[in-house]
């Protein structure tokens, strides 16, 4: 019998590793991720600089490594990275939809200052709007 699950969507996942250290990741691991400044040399604050996700594509081609060896070219000033990688049964629209559940809570955080300020998800806008809600 297999064990069950801690979580029903994260398998597991690592916190604040530093960047470059793209070996702690797996290839072709699923899930989403968070990069971070380290503020003041301090050992434990950390600012959030981007949310991403990875493999959802039909084909796995790159995963969590990959998406963090791009970032680590294009996107400057993060120091560290969080990944989450999820459950074989999480699908490509799950993972989307808490890429836009996370990007929602943080859009406008004065605390976080996000380098990847998509445009909201329009399902989410249209759960929000005042006809969702019972009167």
């Amino acid at each position: 019998m297999s064990e069950q699950a801690l979580l029903k969507i994260v398998k597991r996942w690592r916190r604040y590793m530093p960047r470059g250290k793209w070996s702690a990741v797996p290839p072709k691991t699923r899930g989403f991720y968070v990069l971070y400044r380290q503020r003041n040399n301090s050992d434990n604050h950390f600012e959030v600089v981007y949310i991403g996700v990875a493999g959802l594509g039909q084909k796995l081609k790159q995963g969590i490594t990959g998406r963090l060896k791009s970032h680590h070219k294009r996107i400057k000033g993060w120091t560290h990275f969080s990944c989450f990688e999820v459950h074989d049964n999480v699908s490509r629209e799950d993972i989307r939809e808490l890429e836009s559940l996370l990007l929602s809570i943080f859009r406008h955080d004065s605390r976080i200052k996000l380098e990847n300020v998509q445009r909201s998800s329009r399902t989410l806008y249209k759960l929000r709007q005042r006809k969702m809600w019972p009167k």
